[in-house]
C-alpha cells in the first residue's frame, strides 16, 4: 500500500505541476483551487500516507488503509473534475458535485487518521 500510494503520489504531482505551468501560462487564475489541492491532497498527503505505511507496515494490513486509499482516490479526482466544469460552465450542479467529491476525500483522510491513531503506538518506534 505504502509503495502504491507514493507511485500515485508522484502522478499526482506531475498533473499538478503541468497545470501550474499551463495557468501560469493562460492566466486561469479560477482553477487555482484545483491546481492547489491537486499539489496537497494529491501530491504532498498521499507521499506522506505512502511514507507512513511503509515505515510502519502494520497500519497498510488493515481495512483502513484500503478505504483510505480508495476513497480519497475517488473523491480527489471527482472533486478536481467537478470545479474545472463549474468554471468551465458556471453549471452549479458541478460545485455539488465537487463537494461531494471532497465529501468522500475527507472520508478517505479519516480512514488514515483512525488508522494511524488506532495502530500506531509507542513499541511502533522500536520497528525502526
Amino acid at each position: 500500500m505504502g509503495i502504491r500510494l507514493m507511485k500515485i503520489a508522484v502522478i499526482y504531482f506531475i498533473i499538478g505541476v503541468l497545470l501550474g505551468l499551463f495557468l501560469s501560462v493562460t492566466h486561469l487564475m479560477n482553477l487555482t483551487s484545483v491546481h492547489i489541492h491537486l499539489n496537497l491532497l494529491g501530491w504532498t498527503s498521499l507521499a506522506i500516507a505512502g511514507l507512513l505505511y511503509h515505515l510502519f507496515p502494520m497500519l497498510e494490513r488493515t481495512p483502513a488503509a484500503r478505504w483510505h486509499f480508495w476513497l480519497h482516490n475517488i473523491g480527489l479526482p471527482v472533486m478536481m473534475f467537478a470545479i474545472v466544469l463549474g468554471a468551465a460552465t458556471e453549471i452549479p450542479t458541478f460545485y455539488l458535485l465537487a463537494t461531494i467529491g471532497g465529501v468522500i476525500t475527507i472520508l478517505g483522510i479519516l480512514c488514515f487518521i483512525i488508522n494511524v491513531l488506532r495502530n500506531i503506538d509507542h513499541t511502533a518506534n522500536s520497528q525502526l
